[in-house]
Order: structure tokens, then sequence, then C-alpha cells
């Protein structure tokens, strides 16, 4: 054989191994594309699924509490990790997704008249909310409390440091209930002001020009809050009684609440729930 013909077929096996490699790299990346994937569409039957059978799943939210939910600023497009959640879980049941910005007092006497499928906003599950409606369980977080930078008034936690003070909370949140505990408690011989407000950003922005001495919110609100502030306003640690936040769903929707916990379950399984919380830099919120 020729120099020639020996260097030809050099030159062949060569390419023939680089291609081998190149179709082996690229079968790599398929293969952990794949292991965190949405599931496919169609996976999950919601055929016995009346609110479903539009192909659209109809989410209540109060969308002004970042990191949750928001709008993207100058417009009207939502973000946020419980819109992500929310997201996934529509594409896991192969259907669309559309979300009705609702005032979060609201939220369940709307759900309740159908005004939307489910809800999604930062709602902790507690009993009086269970007795109204359902819920499925997706993130588990604590209260924070946000103060002047400095902590001025040496506020400790959920406590007597509180007594006299004057706090700013959004109206119907875990944390009046918190507070309103606090004045027939500890405080009860010096009550602690609360001053609701419709939307969280007005209690932060009443802390901000000294109308209150401190804001009540959930954790990473809290903490975003305090990022945002410029130096102003800082946390106070640690967070306060972590629990669950639930997807709200209306009594009697058995079979929703049974295709929303199934979609849940499959995105924590693809691993693309992980993925949500990192993405926000919430993973300590997991469910466990």
């Amino acid at each position: 054989m020729s120099p020639r013909s020996l260097s030809r077929i050099s030159l062949l096996v060569f390419v023939a191994l680089a291609l081998a490699a190149v179709l082996a790299f690229a079968a790599c990346k398929d293969d952990k594309k794949e292991a965190g994937e949405t599931p496919s569409a169609g996976e999950i039957d919601i055929s016995g699924v009346p609110e479903l059978q539009d192909g659209v799943l109809n989410v209540g939210s109060d969308i002004a509490y970042a990191p949750f939910e928001f709008y993207i600023e100058g417009t009207e497009t939502e973000d946020g990790l419980d819109i992500d959640i929310a997201k996934a879980i529509a594409e896991a049941l192969g259907v669309d997704i559309e979300f009705i910005n609702t005032g979060f007092d609201g939220l369940i006497p709307a759900l309740q008249s159908a005004e939307f499928d489910i809800l999604v906003s930062a709602m902790t599950i507690r009993p009086d909310r269970e007795d109204q409606i359902d819920f499925v369980p997706y993130i588990t977080v604590g209260t924070g409390i946000v103060v002047p930078a400095g902590n001025p008034d040496n506020i400790t936690g959920l406590d007597e440091s509180l007594c006299g003070l004057t706090l700013a909370v959004q109206v119907a949140t875990i944390q009046v209930t918190f507070l309103e505990d606090l004045n027939e408690g500890a405080c009860a011989d010096n009550n602690v002001d609360i001053v609701t407000f419709d939307t969280n950003p007005l209690a932060v922005e009443d802390l901000r020009t000294g109308g209150s001495d401190a804001n009540f919110s959930d954790f990473p609100v809290a903490a975003e809050d305090a990022a945002q502030s410029e130096g102003e306003l800082e946390v106070v640690e640690p967070q306060i009684d972590p629990e669950p936040y639930g997807i709200g769903v209306d009594k009697g929707s058995t079979e929703l609440k049974d295709v929303i916990a199934d979609a849940l379950q499959a995105i924590r399984d693809s691993g693309e729930y992980d993925q949500i919380l990192a993405e926000w830099k919430l993973e300590a919120v997991a469910l466990p």
C-alpha cells in the first residue's frame, strides 16, 4: 500500500473517531436536558377536570409582593417565584395560563365565586382559611420584620419588644393575626398599633416615611424590601415561624386539586421545581 493510501486511511479513521465523539457528546447533552425537562403535556389526565376543559388555567394572585409575584417595571408582564411555579404546573398539565390580579383580601371570595380556577399568591395555610378552601402546599416560608437601619427600637422578634410600637402590615395577612395575638398576650397592657394597607409596598412606604416603626411581611419579601432600600432598611433575624404556603382550590373541586398536586409532584420529580427556587435564590423555602 502506498504512503498516500495510508495517509488517506488515517484521515478517514480520524474523521470517524471525531464524529463518534461529537455524537456521544450530543447524546450526553440530550440526556442531561431530559433529566430536567418539564413532564410532557398530556401525561396527567385532565379529562375529568371541568375547570380545565377550556384549555386555560386561570390563576388569581395579588401581583404586588416581590419576589413571589410582581409586574416587571414598566410592563404588564408577571414575574416571580409563584408565577414561575404556576407556569410550570400549567405546562405539566398541558394547558395555557392566565393571571388575574386581585387584592389579597378578595382572593378567597373570588375563588369561591369561580372568578378563577386556583389562587397562587404567597398564601400561608392556616385553619381559618382551610375552613373556606382547600390547599396544595408548595413551599414553606416564615415572617420577617423590616426596621429602619440600625434597628433604633431594638426589636428582637414577635415579642415584648414590639409593645407600644406602630406596625405597618398588608391587610388580611397572617402577620395581622400574629400581631392581634400579641395584643391579647404579651402586649395586652401596651398594645401594638396595627396599621393595615391594601398592598405590602404601601406598608413599606409608610415605614420609610416614618409613619410606622416596623413592617411585617413574609421573610423573603422583607429581605427583598430591605435589599432595595439603598441602606435605609434592614431585616431582623431570624425569620419567624416558617409555615407552608398553599395553592388554593375551591372546596368541591376535588379533581382539580388532585391534578394540581400531581403536576406539582411531577415538576419536583423532574428537577424543575428546584431549578425555579435556585433562580430566585430561595432554595431554603423548598418543601421537605
